[in-house]
């Protein structure tokens, strides 16, 4: 195992954009945002569907004109859909990508097909940094990328698509999705990849893994739930979750059962420094 970065002050992170929210005043949307500050640097986690994080951001105080990186943690509009927004406020940050994402058409079955394609900023290339292998991007900043999926894979994903060259609409495989590590955080996006297969494809110590889990509510049985949660919590027995966005309540209310205080909800305006997060039940979020 290879040793693990070192950081010496505490990591925070806050959330700018998610489905839920406690305090009115924060604005919702389907998306996920996270502003994460480290010791070397500035990481805003994925940008939600719109600017929506833009507003909760000047309303926290948070300046993302300040941002270093922004991660993508894969193609899809609910993760993506703010970057030209942020491009327009930010001038500098560099933006981690996967190449399949800024290249792919997707498509989301649940329903009705619509398309879940990401309307990327056009002339801004220079500032992409594409990522098609698992590396180091940055000081202390590693993304893995192709997760290889030998653990089951969220049943949600069976509604997901991508449009091929010839106009086929094909089960994504998830080639597009990136996972995120720093000091002992793993970025999840949305896990679509699955949460054991994104921890089996991490060499290094896991405190704290945040992100949606891709857990819809009417997909995995109870018992597979409950069988997931034992399983994380005796194989990662040091590292707490922390999730929301695409992790239904009815899924996070069966895997709290097992993990007890090991399992966080987050929402809109959570604000967490590793090892000091609060419990916020999904139950009470408006």
């Amino acid at each position: 195992m290879k040793e693990e970065p070192q950081n010496n002050r505490p990591m925070k992170w806050t959330v700018l954009t998610d489905n839920r929210s406690k305090d009115p005043s924060f604005k919702t949307e389907h998306g996920l945002s996270i502003w994460l500050e480290t010791k070397c640097s500035r990481i805003l986690l994925d940008t939600g569907a719109s600017d929506v994080f833009i507003d909760n951001a000047k309303r926290m105080g948070i300046d993302l004109g300040a941002v270093d990186y922004v991660f993508i943690s894969h193609g899809h509009n609910d993760h993506a859909g703010g970057l030209r927004h942020f491009m327009e406020v930010n001038k500098k940050a560099k933006v981690i990508v996967s190449p399949e994402s800024v290249n792919g058409m997707f498509y989301s079955m649940r329903n009705e097909r619509h398309s879940i394609t990401t309307v990327w900023p056009d002339g801004m290339e220079e500032r992409f940094i594409m990522v098609d292998h698992s590396c180091e991007v940055a000081d202390g900043i590693y993304v893995m990328a192709h997760i290889p999926q030998t653990h089951p894979m969220p049943k949600g994903n069976r509604h997901l698509f991508i449009k091929d060259a010839d106009g086929n609409f094909i089960p994504d495989d998830f080639r597009h999705e990136l996972a995120l590590y720093t000091d002992g955080l793993l970025f999840t996006g949305c896990a679509h990849s699955g949460l054991e297969n994104i921890l089996a494809a991490c060499p290094w110590p896991v405190r704290a893994i945040v992100g949606g889990f891709h857990l819809l509510d009417g997909h995995e049985t109870s018992s597979e739930l409950t069988g997931l949660a034992r399983r994380l919590a005796d194989n990662y027995p040091q590292a707490t979750f922390h999730t929301s966005h695409c992790t239904g309540d009815i899924a996070y209310a069966i895997m709290k059962n097992t993990m007890a205080d090991r399992l966080h909800a987050f929402c809109c305006g959570t604000v967490c420094e590793m090892g000091e997060a609060k419990e916020t039940p999904l139950d009470e979020l408006q």
